[in-house]
Parts: structure tokens; C-alpha cells; sequence
């Protein structure tokens, strides 16, 4: 899961780019990287591990130069851990272009394959390095257009047929001015913005989410539709269209129950009142399970969880407080690269306050139980505050799979819901109670706020996925690949 942007306008990009990449921080913390293009068509590039604020000084600041850029967080998942493969990426064959993504492709060796009979080298295993060429090899074959907004739609429609998996992309090309394009599935995110400048002209932003825009000035239009591309040209003239034949739309569940902002909007679907619907559903599931209730407060493990665990102690008329206090300096621990560093990271991150938890007994309320290091962690954190008992909720169901679409959940072993029934589960994290939400549940909380959307991509949930060519094979390969 990574953050994309790309801005096309008539005054410096640089500092909005940044600026904007600050609000998608959240999405990637392990690289950080923008690319402009300058007014005599030359590209600035600077990329490197760390967060936005680490990567980006003063001097390459003012080296990143142009009206029109993209900019990229990363997160790692299978194939991308060096600064070396940072986004955005360059290449120069056939016109220079630089490109940003946000997903996973599923087919990366039969595209690898491809791209090496076409005399394209590849100098990495990174899935984002074949779909730029994948790209650019498919703008080359539309060299002979006459229009370059229509070669722009005939490449990457040849690209949509090509590609399998999730992507959202944004890229410019010499001559061709802003592109971004959406997986026909629309797994992951992406939407469109503008500001109206006093002089009349319009400029265009492309963010991961909603929440960008407003940090820059620009105003949210909607979503990039799945299959849909844009393109923004040099003159500022924006083109949009479908280029992908029409599949069932079914974007990320697991956006809306921790990736995203919540002062976002996904699809229609307001994160907020989302993750206030998932409370909603889970405190009844709660009330029925346990009867008479043996809890006296409600905590939420922070942040994702916050509203919700606030819409649960109101369903369940029992008091809400923040007992552990969050270090705003340390990332999100499901993000980091590899599974030490998660664990090192947790007793930095939270810190318990006693005095709430002396002699309680206290329900937490966390978004998701993925590996359950992290839970068993905080609970322990919990007790050794004075709790006298620890129940735990979740507002998502067991993460049962794998996912193979751009969110590093790992192998099946590596999952604590895997081969354990409740009662293990409950023995492994160290808890007196624990409930998660039912799948139903939770789907009805987010078509609440979006009827029109009828399924979604819920693979680590199910283990269906959506694409239809995910085997075992291609699981123990990518296990294999996985930081875990």
C-alpha cells in the first residue's frame, strides 16, 4: 500500500507536491520520492528511504523545479526494499517518462517476459519497473498517431489487457503532459481534484485519497473510475476514458478499515462515518455475545480504531477513555518493514496510563488482529497497568489469507487466525474475551454509506481473489518474497 500524487498547474509543484505527500504519509513511511519537469523539458528527480520530511531538505527542494510532477510513499511490500527502487521511476525510451504506483501486479513474470523480447532491460524485480515499461513500450507502438491524447487512451488500453492485480498509477511524459489510470477492478484508490486559478485557468491533482486536496488548495471532483484514464496535457486541457472493458467494481475493504484517513473519502464512502458504522455493528454484536457485560470502559488501541471504539462504548452505554497515549514519532507498526522492527517498535509507540486501568476490567477496541504480536503486546501492556481483566474486539473479521494485491499481510502461517479456532486464539493474545466482527457486518457498514457498491476485494478476509488467477503456486512464491 503506497500513496500517489501528481499535479499539473501554472505555478511551482514542489512544495504542493511535498505538502501532499505529508497528508498521504500514512500509506508508506519506508521511502518517499518527487519528480517535476521543468520548463525547457527537463526531468528533476529525488527519491530515498525515510519519511517525506527526512528524504526532502532545502537544496533538492529547490532543485525539483517545473509546473507539472508526480510524487510517491512507499510501502514495502514483495520486490521493493532498496532506495534504488523508490518511486518514482525514470525511464528515457521513447519520450522520458516518470512513473508512480500504488498496488501489486499479479502476472509480473509473463510481463518481464514480454518486455525482454521487446529489448526492454529490467534492472530490478519490482512490479512498478515493468509497468513503466509496459507503459512506455506501449506508447512507443502508438508513435504514429497524429493525436497524443488518443495515443495516450490506445496505450493504456493495451496496458489494461496486459496487466493483472491492483494499480493506481500516475505518470507524466515528455510532450504528453499528466497521466493517471486506475485498475479495471478499482482495487485501490484514486481521485481527482482542481483548483480554479483568478486568471481563469484550472489546474488538476491525482491523490490516493481525498484528504490531499484540501492541504493544497484544490478542491475533490471524485473518483477515477475504475478502468478510467486521465490525462492532463502540457496546455492544460484535461481528457478522460474508459479503457478497460467494464468488470464488477470492487475496491479494497481493508482501505476502509485501516489504511485510510479518516477524513477521506473512498468511492463514495466516507471513511468517518464508515469506520462509525463498523462500531455501530460490532458494540451489537457485543451486547449479544456477552450478557450480562463484565467491562467497565472502552479503550481503543490508537488511531484507526478511535471512532469506532467511541460509537461502541455508545451502543454499549459504558464509558470510553483513551488509555494509552500514542507517540507521534514512531510509524505505524503494521507498515514497517519486517516483523523485528514491529515488535521493537510497539512499547515506543504506546505507553498505558495506570490510572485507567487500576483495577478494570477494560475492553480494547483495535481495527484488525493480522499477525497478533502486536495484540499480545499491548494487552500485556494493559495488565501490567492493573487491569484486572482484558477483553479485546476487532472491528474486522480473522485475517485467515494472504493478500497479493499491495498490502503486506503475509503467509498463512505467519497469521494467528490461521488453524486456530476462538478459543486459541483467545489463549495466544492473552485475553479474558475476544470477538471479532462478522464479514456480513462489516460489509453492511460500508454499503451504508454507498449501496452502489455491491462487492468488495476481501481476499485476506475470504480468500477469494477478485482477479482470478491467484493459485498456491503463486502464493508460496510470494510468501517467499515477503519481509515477514
Amino acid at each position: 500500500m503506497c500513496g500517489i500524487v501528481g499535479i499539473s498547474g501554472n505555478q511551482p509543484v514542489n512544495q504542493q507536491l511535498y505538502d501532499a505527500l505529508l497528508m498521504l504519509q500514512h500509506r508508506g513511511q519506508d521511502a518517499a520520492g518527487i519528480a517535476t519537469l521543468d520548463a525547457e523539458q527537463i526531468f528533476h528527480l529525488h527519491k530515498g528511504n525515510g519519511l517525506v520530511a527526512e528524504v526532502f531538505h532545502q537544496a533538492p527542494m529547490a532543485e525539483l523545479q517545473g509546473s507539472i510532477g508526480i510524487g510517491h510513499v512507499r510501502y514495502p511490500t514483495a520486490g521493493s526494499h532498496s532506495a534504488a527502487e523508490a518511486q518514482p521511476l525514470y525511464v528515457n525510451a521513447p519520450y522520458g517518462m516518470v512513473l508512480a504506483h500504488n498496488g501489486n501486479l499479479t502476472n509480473t513474470q509473463m510481463l518481464a517476459n514480454q518486455l525482454l523480447r521487446a529489448h526492454r532491460h529490467l534492472n530490478s524485480r519490482s512490479d512498478s519497473e515493468i509497468l513503466l515499461n509496459n507503459l512506455a513500450e506501449a506508447l512507443y507502438q502508438q508513435r504514429e498517431n497524429s493525436s497524443k491524447v488518443e495515443a495516450v487512451f490506445s496505450a493504456v488500453t493495451q496496458v489494461q489487457r496486459e496487466l493483472r492485480g491492483a494499480y493506481a498509477c500516475v505518470a507524466v511524459v515528455l510532450g504528453y503532459g499528466l497521466i493517471a489510470f486506475r485498475d479495471p477492478h478499482g482495487i485501490r484508490p484514486l481521485a481527482l481534484g482542481q483548483r480554479q486559478q483568478l486568471n481563469g485557468q484550472v489546474d488538476y491533482m491525482v491523490a490516493s485519497e481525498s484528504a490531499a486536496f484540501s492541504a493544497v488548495g484544490f478542491q475533490f471532483i471524485r473518483d477515477v473510475a475504475p478502468g478510467e484514464a486521465i490525462v492532463v496535457t502540457p496546455a492544460g486541457e484535461l481528457f478522460s476514458r474508459h479503457c478497460a472493458e467494464p468488470v464488477q467494481h470492487t475496491p479494497c475493504l481493508f482501505e476502509l478499515v485501516y489504511f485510510a484517513r479518516p477524513d477521506s473519502i473512498l468511492d463514495g464512502i466516507s471513511v468517518y462515518q464508515a469506520r462509525i458504522n463498523m462500531g455501530h455493528y460490532l458494540g451489537a454484536k457485543i451486547a449479544r455475545s456477552w450478557d450480562p457485560l463484565p467491562i467497565d470502559v472502552v479503550m481503543p488501541i490508537p488511531d484507526t480504531a478511535c471512532d469506532a471504539a467511541l460509537s461502541i462504548a455508545t451502543r454499549l452505554n459504558l464509558p470510553y477513555c483513551q488509555g494509552f497515549v500514542k507517540n507521534r514519532y514512531v510509524g505505524r507498526t503494521f507498515i514497517m518493514a519486517d516483523q523485528p522492527r514491529r515488535q521493537q517498535s510497539v512499547r515506543r509507540k504506546l505507553n498505558a496510563i495506570p490510572v485507567l486501568f487500576q483495577d478494570r476490567s477494560v475492553l480494547l477496541i483495535d481495527d484488525s488482529i493480522v499477525r497478533g504480536t502486536t495484540s499480545q503486546q499491548i494487552v500485556a501492556m494493559a495488565r501490567e497497568a492493573g487491569a484486572k481483566q482484558v477483553y479485546l474486539a476487532s472491528l474486522a473479521p480473522q485475517v485467515r489469507f494472504p493478500n497479493v494485491y499491495g498490502i503486506d499481510i503475509p503467509g498463512r502461517d505467519a497469521l494467528i487466525a490461521h488453524g486456530r479456532n476462538m478459543e486459541a486464539i483467545k489463549q495466544q493474545l492473552g485475553v479474558d474475551g475476544l470477538i471479532f466482527q462478522d464479514l456480513n457486518d462489516l460489509l453492511a457498514a460500508v454499503r451504508q454509506e454507498n449501496s452502489s457498491i455491491t462487492q468488495f476485494e476481501a481476499s485476506l478476509f475470504t480468500g477469494e481473489y477478485i482477479t482470478g488467477d491467484i493459485d498456491s503456486h503463486y502464493l508460496a512464491q510470494l510468501s517467499q518474497q515477503r519481509v515477514v
